[in-house]
């Protein structure tokens, strides 16, 4: 990410978080002396985000859904109430419900995210703001860290 041309930079780092300002940002301050430099630039950055910063980068995101699909019992009800709470979401705050699971397995992805968004369906819009921001500058670091473990020299891709 150091050595490629700034446009480049700045695709690959618009792919991790939507915002063209945080984009901007880290791609003016490279180069990174390493990962961890880069993750706290990230965050700066995140931190640094406008309401108008959050829209843009919201607009390019979509909604937490767990990718495992099995036929345990219940998980058809359990998919639909996801599906029912997601929308309940959008039309209370204007945007895709967010939540990081990096950390979480995957058995427990579906529930987790029930859980969340059940909770947060029942927050302001402020304290809503705050969540969303934090998840997002979550999601960013993790995609950003696959994005430079992905692509260091002598890996695929790289």
């Amino acid at each position: 990410m150091n050595a490629c041309a700034p446009h480049i930079a700045f695709a690959a780092f618009l792919g991790c978080c939507a915002s063209r300002r945080w984009a901007t940002r880290l791609a003016a301050h490279r180069p990174y002396p390493d990962l961890e430099a880069l993750l706290a630039a990230a965050d700066e950055a995140a931190y640094d985000l406008t309401d108008a910063d959050l829209a843009e980068a919201l607009t390019r995101e979509t909604a937490t859904t767990p990718h495992q699909r099995t036929t345990r019992p219940g998980h058809f009800a359990a998919e639909t109430a996801l599906s029912a709470a997601h929308a309940a979401y959008e039309s209370r705050f204007g945007h895709a419900f967010l939540l990081c699971l990096d950390a979480c397995p995957p058995e427990e992805a579906l529930d987790r995210v029930l859980t969340a968004i059940r909770s947060r369906l029942g927050n302001d819009r402020e304290d809503e703001r705050a969540l969303t921001t934090e998840e997002l500058r979550r999601i960013a670091r993790g995609r950003l860290a696959r994005l430079v473990l992905n692509t260091r020299p002598g890996r695929d891709g790289g």
